[in-house]
């Protein structure tokens, strides 16, 4: 499928978006032919399939590829070490195994780029709908062509929150507000704040490669994002909270 986009993309973006494209025609393949793949358990709720591992491997192999200096942070493999500290990929080859595994189609890769401790690109793609979310910083945040926004909505009502359902604030508000959504994919849940798809989202149980690039796609929105404490966002701390400004001011006292 031939790609043009109206908004001009950066080298970096390009890197990025051609090694998830190229990773994603194989997820695509398994997903059509579950019944094949060897899959083992990890933990209760938590698979690796083999999609996973060849989808991470061909993602290392192509940023290795335009960037052979720079170091890894991996879902499967870890860390791995180069030449460059400065500068390291963190990607999650296949966000949402668990739905994957049972031919639901709401999952996505995603890579996010740290230069000395920051986010300064990412990408989450969602190949059954082609949909590419990248962001860059200072640069804006984009699904394929179109510029992004949080969502600009206030009252209550008229929210759709993603969250865990077993947190204690979901009984507080069910039947105040639109709806609540838990997806399993949480790179996608960070995108679809930045998108507006979602108003706020609070989660738990979160890994860096689960949000680095969505942090960045959120704030590059017009989004807050922060840990559940209100901290400033450590993706190195398992929770995050984001929203618009006012609704973040809305739910940390309710979630903190």
């Amino acid at each position: 499928m031939t790609r043009t986009f109206q908004t001009p993309k950066s080298a970096l973006i390009n890197v990025m978006s051609a090694a998830v494209y190229k990773a994603a025609r194989g997820l695509v393949r398994d997903f059509g032919e579950l019944s094949h793949l060897q899959i083992t358990r990890k933990s209760i709720g938590d698979f690796v399939s083999s999609a996973d591992k060849r989808s991470e491997q061909i993602l290392i192999d192509e940023l290795r590829k335009a960037r052979p200096d720079f170091c890894f942070l991996c879902e499967e493999a870890g860390e791995i070490k180069g030449r460059d500290p400065r500068h390291r990929w963190i990607i999650d080859p296949l966000d949402g195994t668990t739905n994957f595994l049972h031919s639901n189609p709401h999952f996505a890769i995603t890579v996010a780029l740290e230069f000395d401790g920051e986010i300064i690109a990412g990408v989450t793609y969602q190949p059954i709908l082609d949909e590419l979310f990248w962001a860059e910083k200072g640069k804006g945040a984009f699904c394929n062509q179109k510029r992004l926004r949080v969502s600009s909505r206030r009252d209550l009502e008229s929210l759709l929150v993603c969250c865990d359902y077993d947190h204690p604030v979901v009984k507080e508000i069910d039947g105040k507000i639109s709806g609540i959504r838990y997806t399993g994919a949480g790179a996608l849940d960070l995108a679809y704040v930045a998108s507006g798809r979602f108003d706020v989202c609070f989660l738990q149980g979160l890994k860096p490669w689960d949000m680095a690039a969505g942090v960045l796609m959120i704030r590059e929105a017009g989004g807050v994002i922060t840990n559940m404490d209100g901290q400033p966002m450590d993706i190195y701390v398992d929770s995050v909270l984001c929203a618009n400004e006012l609704l973040h001011k809305t739910f940390l006292p309710l979630i903190g």
